[in-house]
């Protein structure tokens, strides 16, 4: 990633599809996420990228560095298996994946 960042520079805008390496990401020159962890914390992932873009590096990257637990529950299966349990623990309702997914262990 760092080597794409710097042999294009501003020709390319890059964003974190990684939800563990949005900081890291951001610090190469990246504008953004593509985030999974939003859908469970949406105000606590736009305050982590809007702090590193704001210079406040030392907020992002503890939030980055706290957020590891919830990212790796999110990423433990496929995607939106633990994004669906972990709404509808919140009581969001979002009822069990379609087939060929199948619901959370």
């Amino acid at each position: 990633m760092a080597q794409i960042a710097n042999l294009c520079g501003d020709n390319l805008h890059i964003y974190s599809g990684n939800d563990d390496q949005s900081i890291p990401i951001c610090s190469l020159g990246g504008l953004g996420v593509i985030s999974v962890l939003s859908n469970i914390r949406p105000k606590f992932t736009h305050d982590m990228i809007w702090n590193f873009l704001n210079g406040n590096f030392e907020d992002a990257k503890n939030m980055q560095l706290n957020s590891i637990p919830l990212i790796n529950d999110l990423f433990s299966e496929v995607n939106p298996i633990p994004v669906k349990a972990a709404l509808n623990k919140m009581r969001f309702e979002f009822g069990i994946p379609r087939l060929p997914l199948v619901e959370k262990n």
